[in-house]
Order: C-alpha cells, then sequence, then structure tokens
C-alpha cells in the first residue's frame, strides 16, 4: 500500500511510504534554493511524483488544514492543485484524511523511533488540530502502534516557537523566515559564551507575555556590544529551558518513562535537548528527536499516523535508525552533465576514499556529494562539508571562508557510535544530530574546530547501517589519526543544502572549498 503525506505553508514537503516505509521526502526549498518558501505541497508531488507512482495511491493525508484558511491560502493551494487532487482519489479510489498538525508531529516522532512505548512532547509556535483547537505544546502516550494524547494547551496560555521567532527577528535583527530561513540557531550558538541575567524578565514572554516590552527593553541592550548581545541570548535561552523543565516535569515524574520522544520546531534546541539527560536523569534513558521535528515533516507523520494508528498496522522495527536519506540519488550521467556545464571552471580526477582522508588530514576542505539527500536541516555525510578536526583554526576558516557566518557559530563533531563513551560525558545515541553533549575534558585539546565554547558539541552518532560509506570513511580517517570524528558541517552558503550535482558544482565555485568529491563515483573536482 502507498500513501502520500504533504506539507504546504511554510516548509512545503511531501513523502511517500510504501507499506508504512518511508521511501522519498522532499522539501520545496531544496529546488527553489530559498529558506521557508510558502507554497503548495500537492504541486509539489505532482511535479515531482512519475505518473506510473500516482496510480498507485490509496491514501492522501495532510497535517497543516489551517494554512487554507489563512491570508496566504492562495499560494498554498490553487484551484489547479484541488482539481488534481480530486480527480487522483477519483480515479484511484482513493481517500483524503486531514490529521492533526501535533498529532502528526507526535506521531513522526514516535513511529520513527524504535521505542514500544514512550512519552512523546511536541514544541513549536503553533499548529491547529482536527476539533480547531490551536495549540503549541501538547503530551502524548506512545504503546505499541498507537498515540493517544495527555495533554494539548491552548498556543496563547503557552508558546515557545512564537517568541523565538520574534525575538530572533526584532532583537538580535537575524533572518527569521523566507527566503534565508530562521536563524534561532545562531541564537543558540550565541547564548554559550553569554550569562543569562535577564532570564526572568524573558520567561513571562512564553506565557502570553507583552512580547513587545520584551522587545523594546531588549533591543537597546543587545545593540550595546557584543558581550551584552550574548547576555541576552543566554537569557532567551535559559528561560526557554526552566520553562520547559516545569512543563515537563509532572508528566515525567507521574509516567516515568524510560524513552521520551520530542517534536516540533522547537524540538531543533539540541542545547536543550542534551540538558534533558541530567533533568530527568534517573529516570529517562533515551531521548529522540526525528529528523525532521519542525513542520517539513508534517507530510512523514500525518502519514505514519494514518499507518500505524488508523489502519492498525504493526511497527516497522528499523536496523539502528530509521533512514533520513530519503531525497533523490543522481546518477553518473547527471553528474557527469553538471561537470560539462562548468568545464571551463574546473577540472577533476579519478581519486579513492583513503586519497581523499589523507586530503583531510593535510587541512583540506572537502565537500561531499552522495547516495540520497538529507531529510531535514542538518546534513548527515551526503551533502556533508568535512574537515579535520584536529585543526585549531579550521572552524574559523570554514566560518569566515565558506559559511560566511558569524566567528562564534560551531560545527558538529560526527562520530563513530561505539567511540561516544570515549570522548562525550554521555554514551547515547544521537543519528540526526540533534543533542549537544559535553566533550569529556581530557579529549576537547585533540578535536578543537568541533568543541564549541563551553566545551561541548552536537554530535552525530555514525553507524554501518545508517551510512556504510560515511561510517567506512570515518573509520578510515581514525585508522589513520587515532580520532574517531570528522568536522561535519552542511554543503550550503546561506542557502538551503545543495540538492543536485548542479547545486554542488555552484556552491563550490561560490565558496573557498578546496575540493568536491562525487563519492558515488570517486571523482574529485577542484577549481582550475
Amino acid at each position: 500500500m502507498k500513501i502520500i503525506g504533504y506539507q504546504s505553508g511554510h516548509d512545503v514537503a511531501y513523502c511517500i511510504l510504501d507499506n508504512g516505509v518511508a521511501v522519498i521526502h522532499e522539501e520545496l526549498e531544496r529546488f527553489t534554493r530559498e529558506k521557508e518558501p510558502l507554497g503548495d505541497g500537492i504541486e509539489m508531488f505532482f511535479d515531482r511524483v512519475p505518473d506510473e507512482y500516482l496510480d498507485k495511491i490509496e491514501h492522501v493525508t495532510f497535517a497543516n488544514h489551517g494554512v487554507y484558511e489563512g491570508k496566504h491560502a492562495d499560494v498554498c493551494i490553487s484551484e489547479e492543485s484541488k482539481n488534481k487532487l480530486e480527480k487522483l482519489l477519483e480515479k484511484n479510489k482513493a481517500k483524503y484524511h486531514i490529521i492533526g498538525h501535533h498529532k502528526s508531529h507526535a506521531a513522526n516522532a514516535f513511529f520513527s523511533s524504535n521505542y514500544d512505548d514512550a512519552l512523546v512532547f511536541t514544541l513549536d509556535g503553533g499548529g491547529t488540530e482536527e476539533d480547531g483547537t490551536r495549540t503549541a505544546f501538547t503530551v502524548w502516550e506512545g504503546k505499541g502502534n498507537k498515540i493517544e494524547p495527555i495533554l494539548i494547551t491552548h498556543s496563547f496560555d503557552f508558546n515557545l516557537g512564537a517568541p523565538w521567532r520574534k525575538y530572533v527577528g526584532k532583537i538580535f535583527e537575524l533572518s527569521d523566515g523566507w527566503p534565508y530561513g530562521n536563524s534561532a540557531g545562531t541564537v543558540m550558538a550565541m547564548a554559550s559564551p553569554g550569562e543569562p541575567k535577564y532570564w526572568e524578565d524573558f520567561y513571562p514572554g512564553f506565557l502570553t507575555g507583552d512580547l513587545d516590552y520584551i522587545v523594546n527593553k531588549y533591543k537597546p541592550i543587545a545593540d550595546r556590544s557584543e558581550e551584552d548581545k550574548f547576555d541576552v541570548a543566554a537569557s532567551v535561552q535559559k528561560a526557554t529551558e526552566v520553562i520547559t523543565k516545569e512543563y515537563m516535569i509532572s508528566h515525567i515524574e507521574k509516567y516515568k518513562p524510560k524513552n521520551i520522544c520530542l517534536s516540533g520546531g522547537v524540538a531543533l534546541n539540541s542545547v536543550m535537548v542534551g540538558k534533558m539527560y541530567d533533568w530527568f536523569d534517573g529516570i529517562v534513558e533515551n531521548i529522540f528527536v526525528d529528523p525532521v521535528p519542525y513542520d517539513g515533516g508534517l507530510a512523514l507523520g500525518s502519514a505514519r499516523y494514518l499507518w500505524h494508528h488508523i489502519l492498525d498496522n504493526p511497527r516497522i522495527k528499523w536496523k539502528d535508525n530509521a533512514s533520513s536519506y530519503l531525497g533523490a540519488s543522481y546518477e553518473k550521467d547527471e553528474i557527469d552533465e553538471a561537470i560539462d556545464k562548468n568545464k571551463d571552471k574546473i577540472v577533476f580526477k579519478k581519486q579513492t576514499d583513503d586519497e581523499v582522508v589523507d586530503l583531510l588530514m593535510d587541512n583540506k576542505i572537502i565537500s561531499v556529494f552522495g547516495g540520497g539527500s538529507e531529510s531535514g536541516r542538518r546534513a548527515l555525510g551526503n551533502r556533508s562539508i568535512l574537515c579535520d578536526p584536529r585543526s585549531p583554526d579550521m572552524k574559523d576558516i570554514i566560518n569566515e571562508k565558506v559559511k560566511h557566518r558569524q566567528w562564534f557559530r560551531p560545527f558538529a563533531p560526527s562520530i563513530l557510535r561505539e567511540d561516544v563513551k570515549d570522548w562525550f560525558t554521555r554514551d547515547v545515541d544521537s543519528p540526526y544530530m540533534a543533542t549537544v553533549l559535553k566533550f569529556k575534558k581530557s579529549v576537547r585539546n585533540k578535536v578543537p574546530a568541533v568543541v564549541h565554547l563551553d566545551g561541548t558539541g552536537r554530535l552525530q552518532t555514525v553507524t554501518e547501517n545508517d551510512n556504510k560509506w560515511y561510517y567506512n570513511f570515518i573509520k578510515k580517517f581514525k585508522e589513520k589519526t587515532g580520532v574517531p570524528i570528522v568536522l561535519n558541517t552542511s554543503f550550503n552558503d546561506r542557502e538551503p543544502i545543495v540538492e543536485t550535482p548542479e547545486h554542488a558544482i555552484n556552491c563550490f565555485l561560490g565558496t573557498d572549498i578546496d575540493y568536491l568529491y562525487f563519492r558515488d563515483v570517486n571523482l574529485l573536482v577542484e577549481k582550475k
């Protein structure tokens, strides 16, 4: 049985489940090359899915129905899309399902985990459930192939995402959406060296407080100096952590879950996710954040809810983790065509993985392209820029010459799963780069390029089942250096992660990346 799930509005996406397993998930921004554009998910899946595949669709799911009543409704659905969808449903005798926004977030987190039971929390800027309730924080109990609601708050009573978006744009004057995306991650990075001296003022903002008052008070303070800006950022972060813990703790103490799942855009706050291991130590053992916790994952969540909860199909057990490599793969002829278009600017040669590892060890910056593109906003080895984490200068070099962003922004360590216990203070899974943990003090000086200002790292744990090529590449690096870690950052420059071979070459030519490695065909590209 095949199911299409889609998301319209912002974070436009669609997915296909084949007997419950996601076989593709794509986001519009990868193709428009602008972050978080408004758009029509129906139009996208008709553009992307071959007709012969559409003929096999038996169900269509949607989880952001409130957007069709909003001020941008005309951008999010057209009469042509409605007609096409109606004809598809009629032709296939297929069924259409509207699933609640947070219900879909919760389903995506629980059903993409390997847990038989878990407490599920969703946190975002607000979404509409089937009954019209607008909520930004919910709690669910997941058991087997069902999820049941425990708490649905009202978004006007408690909302983490909306204040964050306002503070990002108004206090810090950073992008808070289209076309450059939400810069909440930049504020999280700023928080690390800051002192949270104002956090109590930010706390009420998440409880229907006066956001304009907070903005007007703290923008002049943030503008005084970089140090003041860091202090304000630290205050926003701490207020978020304090109130989130308060909202979660009663449920943790009542249900005593071994496992918790997190979804919604606020679940991208990987600093807070890492601290949850300390908050709930002695009760919670495992924390899972799905790879697409923001609204792009609603397509997957609504489809998974239908497959498991409504159609009553059994859970799917993943080898290690559910794959996040759900985008398109590209063949050799497509790579050759992109290279040929730029033959006056680049040269290429055959190269082995071992030789590319040697280039890393020579402090070269290597962009890697291969396999299916990652779902979510974190590159996990298939559309990544890789570097030697042992270089004390590498973080500054990449921030300045490649990513063109602030000096304090950190880079992630991709680490072999079996070596986590030797490098970090906790031995936990973080397959989608969703958790920030402390490095052990004894090893921080070995990998300065991936240690943040407070001694932490947002790690990606890598297994052979999850990504065979990337696992073996890191293993080769470990064999030559003794370090089971490479620096990994997304293959992009202030735009969405590259999708196609042509995007890869364009980004490569527009930055000071040393080499581009098409790893599926062992082609190493450099500039003339």
